[in-house]
């Protein structure tokens, strides 16, 4: 959907859209496994020179890899959101500039409108936690042998790692007893 300044210009544009999967390119390792779910609306502020204003909320469920154990998890994401759009001609321009805390969330456009399918993949990607887990009881894969520690534990012991200091310890050694 295409959400153009003509549109928003006479009136807010309300939406209510259903993305099936494979339609939003996330990148990377995330996929979409169910279909999309969002409604809102868009309009144009008032004595603004193109500013929009996007809000709404959406439902999805996303897939990865659990970047602990490397299986497949799926991860619900529910955000409500509230985004300001502005003229790529108003985004400052190179150097480095102080950002004021309404500014974090502006974001800029270009052309005659907005794509809202590009809104809604930014939504999600930022809803999307950090690190992406199947469960927070999650033992992770074994590092001598590889073994998903879920299914089954491997029984390897932990080497011992070598400390940060053990280089000044062996000269301590070498150095002999204190005089």
């Amino acid at each position: 959907m295409f959400i153009s300044l003509q549109q928003l210009e006479l009136r807010p544009v309300q939406f209510s859209v259903d993305v099936p999967e494979n339609e939003i390119d996330y990148g990377g390792e995330v996929k979409q496994s169910s279909a999309l779910r969002a409604e809102g609306s868009a309009r144009l502020l008032n004595h603004s020179l193109g500013e929009v204003r996007v809000q709404g909320v959406l439902r999805v469920t996303m897939q990865a890899t659990c970047d602990r154990c490397l299986e497949a998890a799926s991860f619900p994401v529910e955000s409500q959101f509230d985004l300001i759009y502005m003229p790529a001609g108003d985004a400052p321009s190179g150097g480095e500039k102080e950002i004021h805390h309404a500014g974090i969330e502006v974001g800029y456009y270009e052309g005659n409108g907005l794509a809202l399918n590009d809104i809604l993949r930014e939504v999600v990607l930022l809803a999307l936690p950090m690190q992406l887990v199947c469960s927070e009881t999650c033992k992770g894969i074994c590092p001598a042998c590889g073994q998903n520690r879920n299914q089954q534990d491997c029984g390897c012991r932990p080497e011992a790692v070598e400390s940060r200091w053990s280089g000044l310890k062996n000269f301590r050694a070498e150095l002999g007893p204190r005089n």
